[in-house]
């Protein structure tokens, strides 16, 4: 039996840092300078625990652009509703890259892009290269991503004990729709944590029942422009179909599908440039610089030696368990799949 292709991690570094910041805010950990560091531990924490569990043979870890915004630059509402991020959020997302960088840790802020399209540029790259990836983010718009070679680890709420891996056959069992439909599911019911409003009527269950008969967004519009309004009706109702048949529906899908597709195309680093492990006494100075101390627990990135069976070398950080029994309300993976 052949080995399996090699494995490249990547992370949404974004999303793990501001999930990281509400889950530790309350603790407030601070370096001997003052500055707040609870989110980089956070994010330092999910690395190293998913390095562990998943064993990569390579890593990047991608930011969104801090200075411009292509898509905003498309359409100025995208995200222009959230309110200001704290300021001691955002010294640690600032800072957050240059210390990955000084760790040693292949790092990625793509000039107007988002974490997100690193991710899809990554898996690219790794698919060309007879690799398999993982996408590791709090994010759901990663699921479009999903193909034979990729897999999304997504972190909830909860953190890397609630994390779920999802394939194509999970993402088919949770939502009703296969990867290469999940940008339409998504432009249909908008996104208003990025102001992206959807077609009314049209929630998760109603946007899988319409994909699940026609395909796609398109081949619901021709039969409506065909004249077979009632076939969409039979499908969703007579309001739903009724609101998919505007123009203004139409707009709305478009511009969500304009916005929600992720770049596969932008320069990300070799894989020889990501590749583990990592200098251990690099990532430990660094880390110690900011008054970050995870000692044994960064094994799996400095290729060291796997703790025996039950023992914890990082009591900050509790073994990652995978829950089961979960309701669809948080988005489970129906059986807990495997990797791949």
């Amino acid at each position: 039996m052949s080995s399996p292709a090699p494995l490249l991690l990547v992370l949404d570094g974004n999303s793990l840092l501001h999930r990281s910041y509400h889950a530790a805010a309350a603790e407030g950990f601070i370096d001997d300078d003052g500055r707040p560091v609870w989110a980089l531990r956070g994010l330092v924490g999910f690395i190293a625990r998913a390095a562990a569990h998943l064993r990569p043979d390579a890593l990047v870890v991608a930011f969104d652009c801090p200075e411009q915004s292509a898509r905003r630059q498309d359409f100025p509402g995208y995200k222009a509703h959230r309110p200001a991020k704290p300021a001691d959020l955002t010294e640690q997302i600032a800072g957050a890259p240059a210390l990955l960088r000084a760790a040693g840790v292949c790092t990625v802020v793509p000039p107007a892009w988002e974490a997100d399209d690193v991710l899809a540029s990554c898996a690219a790259h790794a698919r060309h290269q007879g690799w398999r990836s993982v996408l590791m983010t709090s994010d759901r718009d990663a699921f479009a991503l999903i193909d034979e070679t990729t897999s999304v680890l997504r972190v909830r709420n909860g953190g890397m004990d609630e994390a779920v891996l999802v394939d194509g056959a999970g993402l088919s069992a949770l939502y009703g729709v296969h990867p290469g439909q999940y940008r339409d599911f998504a432009a249909l019911r908008g996104d208003p944590s990025d102001n992206l409003h959807g077609v009314r009527r049209f929630g998760a269950t109603r946007a899988a029942r319409l994909l699940a008969s026609f395909g796609t967004v398109d081949a619901a519009w021709k039969a409506i422009d065909a004249g077979d309004l009632h076939t969409v009706r039979e499908v969703v109702g007579d309001q739903a179909a009724g609101e998919l048949a505007r123009s203004a529906a139409r707009e709305a899908v478009e511009r969500n599908r304009r916005l929600m597709r992720m770049r596969d195309d932008l320069p990300v680093p070799s894989l020889r440039e990501a590749r583990l492990p990592l200098d251990y006494l690099t990532i430990r100075k660094a880390l110690r610089a900011r008054g970050i101390n995870f000692g044994p627990s960064l094994w799996a990135l400095v290729g060291g030696a796997e703790p025996p069976a039950g023992v914890d070398p990082a009591p900050e950080a509790r073994p990652w368990v995978f829950r089961s029994g979960l309701s669809a309300r948080r988005d489970p993976t129906p059986g807990q799949m495997a990797l791949f």
